[in-house]
């Protein structure tokens, strides 16, 4: 976990001084650090899920690709829970007003 921790955190680090990936597609880091109700919840859910999988989201991938019926499960969760997520974060920005933001941005 270490290891993992250090190699994101010099990623981060690299990626904070750039606009866009190296294919070209904008980068947008969290600016936010306050640790809030959504943020735990989330954080809640995402632990809930990957307890009840007993598999780490990386090595569910690894799973789909060898066409293991449990990372084909636990692949089609996770990209229903993001799209649900997906869902949420436009409802929600269209429920919020407009601050002084830039035209589309919210």
């Amino acid at each position: 976990m270490a290891g993992a921790i250090a190699i994101g955190a010099v990623a981060f680090a690299l990626a904070r001084n750039r606009g866009s990936s190296y294919l070209g597609v904008s980068i947008s880091l969290p600016a936010s650090r306050v640790i809030d109700k959504r943020l735990v919840l989330g954080s809640f859910v995402f632990g809930i899920g990957w307890g009840m999988a007993g598999i780490c989201p990386g090595p569910a991938l690894v799973l789909l690709g060898s066409g293991s019926g449990k990372g084909i499960v636990l692949v089609a969760a996770m990209l229903v829970g993001m799209g649900i997520f997906e869902l949420l974060e436009r409802r929600h920005s269209k429920d919020r007003p407009e601050t002084g933001a830039a035209p589309g941005k919210v």
